[in-house]
């Protein structure tokens, strides 16, 4: 850094090429959750915020330790109080307003839930807890663009006090300041990569892991202070094209499956830092003519607000009335670019006029920081009362159905009656005991368990062996080994199938699964049961589905069934079908229609897979069971059947029906 300086540290003035860049990142944000094709890594515009946020925040502290030699955080916390929450908090209560209005009851709690996350700047920590995938499809919380927020809130708890006490430490010395966050962000870096490769949501949600994107930005602020690391005007334009032309490629480049954030998210950060250190020596035909422009400037000034609007409104139609639909293109463009002038109207009216409110912006900072906290308080009391008037509303239609029968085809209940079993409400926990009793694995782990069940010993030896979709099953195979019909072992294990094919779990290799595998395919080899029943979920996300897919499905599961004792029986089951919605939350929606919850058959069932399973289990000698038309319709696949409910989710069976279908299931393996 040179030397030592303890003068005057220069603020940066208003740079218009930082507020295009700005644009850049909430057009990338925007336009990817508006799936735009091509646009597969748009989400990194987060990223290129953190960098901007990091950079000017430093800076701005970095002028008051000069100057005043200290960091005045009750001033800063109300200034950034000003800036963030007015807006925020509006968005937070639309939100959980038009959640009441258009999303399913079923869903509201959870809505009610990550409100109350939000307004206590922790929704970050929330998803990561939950395991959120933010890159994967599915039913996304309408409060998930929050998360940013919760990380940059939680940023700037940590990073003035860190900047005054090195600060001090260094003895007021700019280099010396400088090498200790430069530590502090290689840490941050190095626990983003590793985590990734163990937890993918803690890697990705969590401050510790992106703390060093924003420390970039901190450091961008250093290095744009000091004349010796002044670039020359050729590589200053050269770089700066460079970095802008990296950024928009990586949005292109991208996907949903790139392992992230990790040494991926290396690359938006430095085409960032590029732009904004380039940047800072302006030169001729530089990219930050271009990212100076008013088009961009508008859009970087209204950016806060547009990304905040952005999400609910692409989000609340796809789920509204509990079904997620994917939204046509021409549709969400439509909404996003209405977002514009909605994002204008709320900078114009809130966002820039809360920064100037006189009755706090010309009083202590306690006033802001007490207003602030009142804020938070009305918002959790009032989402704590949603949760508790949601928790007794009646999500039945009143009347009641006869007691279900397992027949071929099935009989769909048109309505959703008051003695379901399970009900609605308790149809997510309607899983078998062993998930309770810790006989079904989890992902992390290696070992098998290989709970038994039955008492027997003169009774047939089952072997369940598989993923979720095998464990669905435990309960009519553990009645018969109750009734003393068999002996039962249980090897099944989350998001893990028995078939040997490499999977993807949170975005990184499923390692465990592969090791698990294999462990127990040497315990059946040892023990050599008599019967070995496999079930697998072909469908799930951790896959690339297509032909290629398909195929590989095929030649894996010929290989588990090649690798079991060859006196074995072996059944493949067949999968489940896959819903288009999650049956319970739309039925809560639609009590008394529940054929809106259907799903018609050709989208449910996969032909090709079962063609393909079937395939492999009579090339193997094993034999293949097909149950789906005790579940599904000719045409469709209901949801419930007399007074049992199917589905516990869109694509797991609820302990109920699995129970209802123990005759069929007996008669299929020969134990009836």
């Amino acid at each position: 850094m040179g030397e030592e300086q303890r003068g005057v540290i220069r603020r940066q003035g208003f740079r218009a090429d930082v507020q295009g860049l700005r644009a850049i990142a909430v057009l990338l944000v925007v336009l990817y959750h508006a799936h735009v094709p091509g646009l597969t890594g748009g989400y990194v515009g987060v990223d290129v915020f953190f960098v901007i946020s990091g950079f000017l925040i430093t800076n701005h502290l970095l002028a008051s330790l000069s100057t005043h030699g200290r960091i005045a955080f009750a001033s800063f916390y109300a200034k950034r109080a000003r800036r963030i929450l007015p807006a925020s908090l509006l968005i937070v209560v639309l939100t959980t307003v038009a959640a009441v209005i258009w999303i399913a009851p079923l869903q509201l709690r959870g809505a009610f839930q990550d409100a109350i996350a939000t307004a206590l700047y922790v929704p970050n920590l929330l998803f990561a807890y939950q395991n959120t995938d933010y890159l994967s499809s599915g039913t996304p919380s309408l409060f998930q663009h929050f998360w940013s927020l919760g990380v940059e809130e939680q940023f700037y708890l940590v990073w003035p006090a860190l900047l005054a006490i090195g600060f001090v430490l260094t003895r007021r010395s700019k280099r010396g300041l400088f090498w200790l966050l430069v530590v502090v962000v290689v840490a941050s870096f190095v626990a983003g990569v590793v985590l990734t490769q163990i937890s993918q949501p803690w890697a990705f949600f969590s401050l510790p892991t992106r703390a060093w994107e924003l420390g970039v930005g901190g450091l961008l602020a250093f290095a744009v202070e000091s004349p010796r690391w002044r670039p020359s005007d050729g590589v200053a334009r050269i770089g700066s094209w460079v970095g802008l032309v990296a950024l928009v490629g990586i949005g292109f480049v991208y996907t949903e499956s790139t392992v992230f954030p990790g040494v991926a998210a290396a690359g938006p950060v430095a085409a960032t830092a590029a732009l904004i250190y380039f940047g800072n020596w302006r030169t001729t035909a530089d990219a930050g003519r271009l990212l100076s422009s008013s088009v961009l400037v508008f859009f970087g000034t209204i950016s806060y607000s547009l990304y905040l609007v952005h999400w609910p409104a692409l989000v609340i139609p796809a789920q509204a009335g509990g079904i997620d639909r994917e939204l046509p293109l021409w549709l969400t463009l439509l909404i996003a670019a209405l977002c514009v002038p909605l994002a204008w109207l709320m900078y114009r009216y809130v966002e820039r006029p809360a920064q100037q409110w006189k009755w706090i912006s010309t009083r202590r900072p306690r006033r802001t920081l007490l207003a602030a906290a009142m804020a938070s308080v009305l918002i959790v009391a009032g989402a704590g009362a949603g949760i508790f008037l949601n928790g007794r509303s009646s999500l039945s239609s009143g009347s009641t159905a006869i007691a279900a029968r397992l027949t071929d085809p099935p009989e769909f209940t048109p309505t959703v009656p008051s003695n379901l079993s399970p009900s609605l409400r308790g149809a997510a926990s309607s899983n078998p005991e062993i998930y309770a009793n810790g006989c079904h694995l989890n992902e992390s782990a290696i070992l098998p368990k290989g709970c038994e069940f039955g008492s027997n010993e003169s009774a047939p030896l089952v072997e369940l062996f598989g993923d979720s979709h095998a464990a669905q099953w435990f309960p009519p195979l553990h009645q018969m080994a109750e009734d003393g019909a068999i002996r039962l072992r249980v090897d099944t294990k989350s998001s893990c199938p028995s078939v040997e094919i490499d999977k993807l779990e949170d975005g990184v290799p499923y390692v465990a699964c592969d090791r698990w595998r294999q462990e127990v395919l040497a315990d059946i080899s040892e023990l050599s049961p008599d019967l070995v029943v496999l079930a697998n979920y072909a469908r799930s996300a951790g896959f690339e589905q297509g032909a290629d897919h398909d195929l590989r499905w095929g030649e894996g599961l010929s290989e588990t069934i090649a690798d079991l004792p060859p006196n074995a029986q072996v059944f493949v089951l067949a999968d489940t079908p896959t819903l288009a919605v999650n049956p319970a939350v739309c039925l809560s929606a639609n009590l008394g229609d529940s054929a809106q919850c259907d799903t018609d058959r050709d989208v449910a069932v996969s032909s090709t897979l079962n063609a393909v399973e079937s395939q492999a289990a009579d090339s193997s000698s094993a034999e293949y069971i097909d149950l789906t038309d005790y579940i599904c319709g000719e045409a469709l696949c209901g949801s419930i059947t007399g007074d049992v409910l199917i589905y516990r989710d869109r694509n797991h069976i609820t302990t109920e029906f699995s129970l209802l279908a123990k005759p069929a299931l007996a008669e299929a393996l020969g134990l009836d």
